[in-house]
């Protein structure tokens, strides 16, 4: 716990300077606002069909008969239950699913109607289990969500709340729940108080202020480990933390983690606050960065290497945090990764059907079997199994948010709600009103990022300026409106600004990409096309390897690759090679073998390329030289494989 000598002069300041919270840069749609369409929309559906839809009728870690016991570390609001409800809330929303929606009802009626006389919420309430804070922040979340999308629910969750908030202060001054995971997620729990002061005060500012102060100076200082001279450049499992805060190199702590500063930016007004998490980004991709869009932490940071692997978790929590990172400070860079997170590393790590997931998953991928030497630091052998739990059980339980939340922040607001704003691109659909009384509808048909053109349809009762995200891989983007001449996009801090008029509007961007090519370790290279990282796609032999006795769709699976993977590759021959869909509709699931519409074919050679371990490729030989005859290999989007190899040696031919 840091100085109380600091915390009184930070008060003392934030009293003295600090009348209210710094606005938010750009401002989040309330739920049901944003909608799916087209492949985005089945994906959604696939995910209801699969595990993340069927959790609640044989999980135990979310059935309700652990909602009162809390007999699990995992149950209840210590975790899994917490994770479940934070991710199945917009999900059921989103897919309008009635029966996801009444599970999420049931589990925020029975968490309040259990709400403890001083205030506490969960379910160590009565049973003389300790008290940790932590389990608490995803239901938060959760709950002002289904409050945005219901809002007679409002005084209800909002009394809740503002009961447990004394408390928590209480426990926080007392140095009670301040468990280690507590201490590096104080962030969201800084969040939620900002939702309450920003909408539902009730007369309790002082004191949710207070308790905001008391989260960041009891909790570990996000602004040290950001710190240049701080961050590690390479796997951590043999390093000191110079912090002294060991668990902010902890995966998901880092990517929950990088909510902080700019969540407690809104009543320090430090400008390096926004500046140090910019730059700690920044340092995270540089140095343990995937071609998949996410970073290398098999449960801590993992360097480059392309067969380490990153935990479902830090995948959902990084595009979660990215989205609160642009609407904080503004940058698109947060955008544009947020995007390649979403459409190459959550795809990448689930079957097409989600029916089974990994824990870590890898760049280059030969296997997914219970390796008997594996190359993690920590995690088991067991962890790139692609199944119900193939190890810690959070993933199961949190990676339904993915999605959703993607398509809930793809659309803002300025801060003066006169603007709209396009984050994310895909097809989607949003229905809002602006200042003004002005009532916007937007509609987007695109197979992006399976394809080049999105076509708009704008709808307003008065003028606006729409302002679409224009990532940094497009080139020669251009824009057709009202069927009229053609005309350049021009954005500015990634931002094309179109005046709409009131009444209705067409306009058509086309926003090709050429193909890049990024170094890797070794001396390997990884190919993209905007936002779709490339690889081989190994095929392979399915065999299941612990069966699910209750629901045999939720079995743990071992990939056996039955084609061959050791090849160099040219870069300098890569062409995209693109066959649309006839009737314009992808296939479903889109993310599965050899499904989308895209690839791109490269001059390959054999190369000897050999195992380190039984199961997993070693690191990508420099300068190789061909065994065999140069052929054209197919490279498929990333989050359609399961097995691949998707940072390459390289020759010349």
């Amino acid at each position: 716990m840091r100085s109380l000598l600091v915390l009184g002069a930070a008060f003392s300041a934030f009293n003295g300077a600090v009348a209210q919270l710094a606005a938010k840069k750009y401002l989040t749609l309330p739920l049901g606002e944003v909608r799916a369409l087209g492949w985005l929309s089945d994906q959604l559906d696939v995910q209801t069909n699969g595990m993340a839809g069927h959790l609640h009728d044989f999980y135990n870690y979310v059935e309700d008969s652990d909602w009162i016991g809390g007999s699990s570390a995992y149950s209840s609001l210590e975790e899994a239950g917490s994770y479940w409800f934070n991710g199945m809330v917009p999900h059921g929303v989103l897919t309008s699913n009635s029966e996801i929606q009444t599970q999420t009802y049931q589990f925020l009626d029975y968490v309040l109607t259990h709400q403890e006389t001083g205030g506490w919420l969960g379910p160590e309430a009565g049973n003389n289990r300790t008290r940790y804070l932590w389990g608490r922040y995803p239901f938060f979340f959760g709950a002002i969500q289904m409050v945005e999308y219901n809002s007679s629910l409002t005084d209800r969750v909002v009394d809740a709340m503002l009961k447990f908030v004394p408390l928590a202060n209480e426990m926080i001054r007392n140095g009670e729940g301040l468990e280690p995971w507590t201490n590096t997620r104080w962030g969201d729990f800084v969040m939620t108080l900002q939702w309450l002061y920003d909408y539902h005060p009730n007369g309790n500012e002082d004191l949710l202020l207070d308790t905001m102060l008391q989260l960041k100076w009891s909790g570990v200082p996000w602004e040290e480990v950001f710190m240049a001279q701080n961050f590690p450049h390479g796997p951590v499992e043999d390093l000191v933390n110079p912090t002294g805060y060991v668990l902010t190199w902890h995966g998901v702590n880092m990517a929950e983690g990088l909510k902080a500063l700019p969540a407690t930016y809104r009543f320090t007004y430090n400008q390096s606050d926004l500046d140090l998490v910019s730059s700690g980004w920044d340092l995270l991709f540089e140095y343990h960065g995937r071609p998949s869009g996410i970073y290398g932490a098999d449960e801590y940071l993992a360097g480059m290497e392309a067969t380490r692997g990153t935990e479902l978790c830090d995948v959902v929590e990084t595009m979660f945090s990215g989205s609160y990172l642009y609407q904080m400070i503004g940058d698109t860079k947060f955008l544009d990764r947020v995007e390649r997170i979403t459409y190459n590393a959550l795809p990448g790590t689930l079957t097409g059907d989600m029916w089974a997931r990994q824990y870590d998953q890898q760049q280059n991928q030969i296997a997914s079997k219970n390796m008997t030497t594996d190359p993690f630091a920590v995690n088991s052998g067991y962890s790139n199994v692609f199944g119900l739990q193939p190890y810690y059980p959070c993933c199961t339980v949190n990676h339904p948010q993915g999605y959703p939340k993607f398509v809930t922040n793809s659309f803002l607001t300025t801060a003066d709600q006169s603007s709209l704003i396009q984050a994310y691109l895909g097809p989607l659909k949003t229905s809002t009103t602006l200042s003004g009384n002005n009532a916007v509808t937007v509609s987007i048909d695109t197979l992006y990022p399976f394809g080049d053109t999105l076509s708009y349809s704008v709808t307003a009762s008065k003028a606006f300026t729409f302002y679409v995200r224009i990532p940094d891989w497009v080139i020669n983007g251009t824009i057709t409106t009202n069927g009229r001449s053609t005309k350049a996009v021009s954005p500015s801090n990634g931002l094309f600004a179109i005046n709409i008029p009131s009444g209705t509007t067409n306009f058509i961007l086309n926003l090709p990409a050429e193909i890049t090519t990024e170094s890797r370790l070794h001396g390997a290279v990884a190919l993209h096309r905007g936002p779709l990282h490339y690889a081989l796609d190994i095929s392979f032999n399915s065999t299941v390897i612990k069966a699910n006795a209750v629901e045999p769709r939720a079995s743990d699976y071992e990939f056996d690759a039955t084609s061959a993977w050791a090849y160099a590759i040219d870069p300098s021959t890569a062409k995209y090679v693109y066959s649309p869909p006839a009737d314009g509709i992808l296939p479903s699931p889109i993310f599965d073998q050899g499904l989308p519409p895209g690839s791109i074919t490269v001059s390959a050679c054999s190369i000897e390329w050999g195992l380190a371990g039984d199961t997993f490729v070693n690191v990508p030989p420099t300068k190789p030289n061909c065994t065999g005859s140069i052929e054209t290999i197919v490279l498929n989007p990333y989050g359609s494989t399961k097995l691949r190899i998707s940072e390459f040696p390289v020759f010349s031919s």
